[in-house]
């Protein structure tokens, strides 16, 4: 009886634990990537009152099973359930979920241990750093190249670092994009052909079309210039026009003239520099900048009895720009926003993943550290390689406690606590007419 009373106690211990696992998974049913816990029960020892008896074949006697009493009830494992929860569309910048496998990687502080985390709630303090709630730096990669075809590369092999949004050390100031001076001008568009031949001896004053475009220096500072163009002579095989830059006040050009020709069908004669001309403008002394070389391109003018429409259709160089605003792409590129219509990356975020995810440690704060079952943290990879996920922006991952299984287990627990407490109950009754046997 007094087997049947301790069966009973383990029984509630076990029991007890479950409705703690389920408490705990509902009260976190609104955590953002909160993963839930299972708990499966085993049964413990056994006390083996007679064993088994094999079966004797000259007698012709069977076998006996063995006599054996449980003694209880034991938690087998609290499980922790890594399944994927839904997603929670919030449209804030910094908001990202993981769509696979992966954790984000975030350390507080240079003494502290890498952690990991799926819940993306992140943000950015007063310095810059890319944060979470909690303000834990999140990890990732900021120095980085340009490739010729204008994508941009980072070197996932080296190791990762706080992203910070504002500056880093290879990059320095990033709340600014440094500008970029003017070196190609693509004009595009018509001439009217039925414009009066001037001469040859006419000059710039006689202009008949004026193409109004914008330069920049190598320090961001703008300057305002226009391509004069006239006729200057036609006949049966085509047409020759004059162009000249005229830079207004304040900045000189050189080598700022020339002759481009039109065949008889209106199409621009290419024949070397006419086509092709490279000017250089020349700012102020008092300005500090170096001359502004320009490669015009003339080829795509036409020149046909219709309204004159040339213009610059593709002026590269631009202005000095601040920080205006960010996004974040699925593949974890920072890529910030200028207020001179630039782009440039301002960091990637690196991901992390174990052999086994079920077997890191939760540490509180939505964090996890690894233990010996889950495997090392190698190193940092960018998402949506090596096996990890892509990224979601604007978006959370909710928790993925699913209350109708969470309340169903719930009665099912508070029915096997019962249960076991009639077993307490009953032994006691059953020890107390033991004792009242003699009286």
């Amino acid at each position: 009886m007094m087997r049947s009373m301790f069966s009973g106690v383990s029984g509630l211990r076990a029991h007890q634990t479950k409705m703690d696992v389920i408490g705990n998974n509902v009260a976190n049913v609104n955590t953002v990537a909160y993963k839930s816990g299972r708990v499966t029960f085993q049964e413990v020892f056994s006390q083996t009152i007679k064993g088994a008896g094999a079966p004797d074949t000259a007698t012709g006697r069977g076998g006996t099973n063995p006599m054996q009493v449980g003694l209880g009830i034991g938690v087998s494992s609290v499980d922790t359930i890594t399944t994927r929860g839904s997603l929670q569309r919030t449209d804030n910048p910094t908001d990202l979920a993981i769509e696979g496998d992966g954790f984000f990687i975030v350390k507080g502080g240079s003494a502290d241990t890498y952690r990991f985390t799926r819940a993306g709630n992140f943000g950015i303090d007063k310095t810059g750093n890319l944060v979470t709630g909690s303000g834990m730096n999140v990890y990732g990669w900021q120095a980085y190249t340009r490739e010729t075809d204008g994508t941009y590369n980072y070197d996932t092999e080296n190791p990762i670092e706080p992203i910070n949004l504002y500056s880093d050390i290879p990059n320095k100031n990033k709340r600014m994009i440094a500008a970029k001076a003017t070196t190609s001008s693509v004009f595009a568009g018509n001439l009217d052909a039925s414009y009066e031949s001037l001469g040859s001896g006419a000059s710039a004053g006689n202009v008949q079309f004026s193409v109004p475009m914008t330069v920049y220096d190598s320090l961001g500072n703008s300057y305002s210039i226009n391509v004069d163009l006239w006729k200057i002579s036609v006949g049966s095989s085509g047409s020759e026009w004059n162009w000249a830059i005229d830079t207004g006040s304040g900045s000189t050009a050189s080598s700022a003239s020339g002759t481009i020709s039109f065949d008889s069908e209106g199409q621009i004669i290419a024949s070397g520099t006419s086509v092709n001309p490279a000017i250089s403008i020349i700012p102020p002394e008092s300005v500090g900048s170096e001359p502004i070389d320009v490669l015009f391109d003339f080829s795509k003018l036409t020149m046909y009895s219709a309204d004159s429409s040339a213009k610059p259709t593709s002026v590269d160089g631009y202005s000095t720009g601040t920080l205006v605003s960010f996004s974040i792409g699925s593949d974890g590129i920072i890529t910030g926003i200028y207020s001179n219509g630039q782009q440039q990356p301002l960091g990637l975020i690196a991901l992390a993943s174990f052999e086994n995810p079920a077997g890191l440690q939760k540490s509180g704060n939505n964090m996890f550290i690894p233990t010996t079952n889950s495997g090392d943290f190698k190193k940092g990879v960018k998402a949506g390689s090596e096996g990890v996920g892509t990224l979601n922006p604007g978006t959370l991952e909710m928790s993925n406690v699913d209350l109708s299984t969470e309340f169903t287990d719930m009665i099912v627990t508070q029915r096997g606590f019962q249960a076991n407490s009639r077993i307490i109950t009953t032994s006691d009754e059953m020890l107390q007419e033991l004792v009242n046997l003699k009286r």
